[in-house]
């Protein structure tokens, strides 16, 4: 997707603001980082919004309009990426909130949000959820993203792939999404009308344009052979929904398939409306940038000290305590005098804003963020991250015996996990392992390991040793990386973010093949994510430690909810209280429908932290899923002694439904367990009949 890619490209001059996404951030960044005010203050994120004491600062639209105003880019942001992260080896998963659909729903609309503003019609600028549907391949063991039929089935997309893009277009209101390269059940997507004009334009209403990925068109003739001729492939998708093509294949090809009674001209010029109507509500129509609303922006309002604040703040809720033993973290400026700095990602600076990002107004690597607390000594360990000879191994040893503590800055980078190069399997690459491990054996204090990456890494030899007293999960921090990486060592920030996805072992993924798109475990396959994979993990999705503990109390909850049907003998007649679930559309799905959950947070250590509620839910027993699911969460800064009082709403047709193998929407009666840390709490579903006339017939149950 890399080439010719206007609305990319346009990424590419912004600041290290986050514009693209979040970049393997932890679930701090990956929650309410754009949108409303509350959601805003609770989830800053740094991708689209933030707060900064109390002031609204929305960063990455702000310096686009700026941009824009000087003639230096466009308004059209094809941001975010909200594809599942399914499979740890996507070499995109980097770019994404992670493999949990709730989660990954309620980012995909906060950050659309973010970008569009909220001046009812008029657009800040244009966001565009991509990459609709079922894309989390580009290219793993000579099968790549413009070959691949991913087969799903309806239980996975409604459950699973389609949650976040839904979320965008019904919550998040974008102005417009974007169709992969791939095939789903057989069809291209960006040539089926099933997924594109019925749903994402008939059920989920998205006002706005559909846009191909670049040159997908050409992809599903040339590559696929899916049509016949070019202007069958123009014909296909543009009456299966697709607005606009990014490449030249529509503006080659639709004009012969009008002239050859293929396409209809009304098709084309609906798809043109769609799209102008968009440019209108950006203001492209309304005279010079400076005389429209945001045209006050402008240079000054770029790189400001407010937004590269902002970035250290995202880079310091981004990073993830892993392990902490023996309270090894934080350091202290009064005892580690001295550190050894080692490492491939040890003095990076491109590798800190990971793919898709733009231009930094200026960096601060982890060996210079160190620096500003200790006297260094920095050895690299290995000729970058293949780390593929052990010549340098020797020098950092000699380093790690010199210093009063040693941090350990590993992981990966670009040449390893990207756009079209998915990885192999889960291990450090080349001699990382033996450089760790001879390091922590060699050093004279204690020895922090930093792993600076997207996608997850098996760690479990640093898990299980000893002598590696913390690990610490930085994913790709951003210009101020390095800065974020040494305000935690030395306990200046406290670290609170959670893993948006699950840590598997080397095992898991050598007998299972990316293409297989199930997700649910069964007759040997071990289900994926940690909703249906029950066997060993490194670390747990929502797994993030603190400098200090954190007690809960339920408050308030409801103990049982009557859930009401709609009053039609049609509606009751084909709902499924024979598998005692009723179908959510024939439920009245409005605000009466959720509940108010309240938890207090105290925090029992001594030292003020965030700390951020995770909610699941584990359905009554049943053809459901055996495990719990995330159905909300919320974000809490807790001083030492002190208790906040947090709300979560838990809406019963969203958060405690669940899918059935036709791919039906349902809320099973009885009892759903919610999971609160450590507590347990059970909400009894109830189907309530009142209103039915049944007038002697005699209800047929499907």
């Amino acid at each position: 997707m890399r080439p010719a890619k206007r609305a990319d490209e346009e990424l590419e001059i912004l600041p290290d603001v986050g514009a693209d996404s979040c970049q393997g951030a932890g679930l701090d960044r990956t929650a309410d980082i754009a949108g409303e005010d509350k959601a805003a203050r609770e989830q800053c994120g740094g991708c689209a919004q933030a707060w900064d004491s109390g002031i609204r600062v929305v960063v990455v639209s702000d310096e686009a309009r700026a941009m824009y105003n000087g003639g230096m880019a466009g308004l059209t942001y094809w941001s975010p990426n909200v594809n599942i992260f399914r499979d740890p080896r996507w070499g995109r998963g980097q770019e994404t909130p992670g493999e949990d659909p709730v989660l990954s729903g309620k980012y995909a609309a906060s950050y659309v949000r973010g970008l569009q503003g909220n001046t009812g019609s008029r657009l800040k600028v244009a966001a565009c959820c991509k990459h609709y549907t079922a894309y989390d391949l580009d290219n793993w063991n000579g099968v790549d993203r413009y070959h691949f039929n991913a087969r799903v089935s309806k239980q996975d997309l409604e459950d699973t792939y389609n949650v976040p893009f839904k979320a965008c277009v019904v919550e998040g209101k974008v102005a417009s999404v974007m169709c992969s390269y791939n095939q789903v059940n057989g069809k291209p997507t960006c040539a089926d009308p099933d997924i594109l004009k019925n749903t994402i334009r008939g059920q989920w209403r998205l006002n706005g344009y559909i846009v191909s990925d670049c040159d997908s068109v050409g992809v599903l003739y040339n590559t696929q052979h899916y049509t016949r001729t070019p202007e069958e492939a123009a014909a296909d998708a543009i009456k299966a929904g697709l607005d606009l093509d990014c490449g030249p294949f529509l503006a080659i090809h639709t004009e012969g398939a009008v002239r050859g009674g293929l396409l209809r001209e009304e098709d084309v010029n609906l798809a043109l409306a769609y799209t102008i109507t968009v440019q209108m509500r950006l203001g492209m129509f309304d005279g010079e940038p400076s005389a429209q609303p945001f045209g006050n922006l402008g240079p000054r309002d770029v790189c400001t000290p407010a937004h590269q604040q902002l970035a250290l703040q995202a880079a310091h809720q981004g990073i993830v305590l892993l392990k902490n033993s023996a309270r090894t973290l934080p350091l202290s400026t009064l005892r580690h005098h001295t550190v050894a700095v080692i490492g491939p990602n040890s003095d990076v600076t491109v590798t800190m804003i990971g793919n898709y990002a733009g231009v930094a107004c200026g960096y601060t690597t982890p060996l210079q963020g160190i620096s500003r607390y200790a006297k260094t000594i920095h050895q690299a360990g290995c000729f970058g991250v293949a780390c593929n000879g052990n010549q340098l191994i020797g020098a950092a040893e000699v380093a790690a015996r010199q210093a009063d503590a040693t941090v350990l800055v590993m992981g990966l980078d670009q040449s390893i996990e990207a756009e079209f190069i998915d990885r192999a399997g889960l291990l450090l690459p080349g001699r990382q392992q033996e450089l760790v491990s001879r390091v922590a054996k060699a050093s004279r204090g204690p020895v922090v390991l930093v792993l600076m990456c997207g996608g997850p890494v098996d760690v479990s030899f640093a898990k299980n040793d000893p002598r590696i007293g913390a690990i610490l999960w930085v994913g790709y921090p951003g210009q101020a990386g390095g800065a974020a990486i040494a305000d935690v060592l030395f306990g200046r920030a406290n670290p609170g973010g959670k893993l948006p996805m699950t840590w598997y072992p080397q095992d898991y993924v050598a007998r299972l093949p990316m293409t297989d798109m199930r997700m649910r475990a069964g007759r040997g396959y071990p289900g994926r994510t940690y909703r249906f994979y029950k066997g060993p993990v490194v670390f747990p999705f929502g797994h993030g430690m603190s400098y200090t503990t954190f007690a809960h109390t339920l408050s308030k909850a409801p103990n049982q909810f009557s859930v009401p049907i709609a009053t039609s003998l049609y509606a009751f007649k084909n709902t499924t209280i024979s598998s005692n679930a009723i179908r959510v559309a024939h439920t009245n799905c409005n605000d009466a429908m959720s509940l108010g959950l309240h938890v207090d947070v105290k925090n029992t250590g001594e030292m003020a932290g965030t700390h951020t509620l995770l909610v699941f839910a584990k359905p009554p027993a049943g053809n459901w899923s055996p495990n719990k699911q995330l159905i909300g969460f919320k974000k809490v800064h807790v001083t030492a002694g002190a208790l906040q009082s947090v709300r979560i709403d838990i809406h019963v047709c969203k958060h405690l439904s669940v899918v059935d193998k036709f791919g039906i929407r349902r809320i099973p009666m009885g009892e759903h367990s919610l999971h609160i840390g450590d507590l347990k709490h059970s909400i009894s579903l109830q189907a309530n009949l009142e209103g039915i006339n049944f007038n002697n017939d005699v209800p047929s149950l499907p």
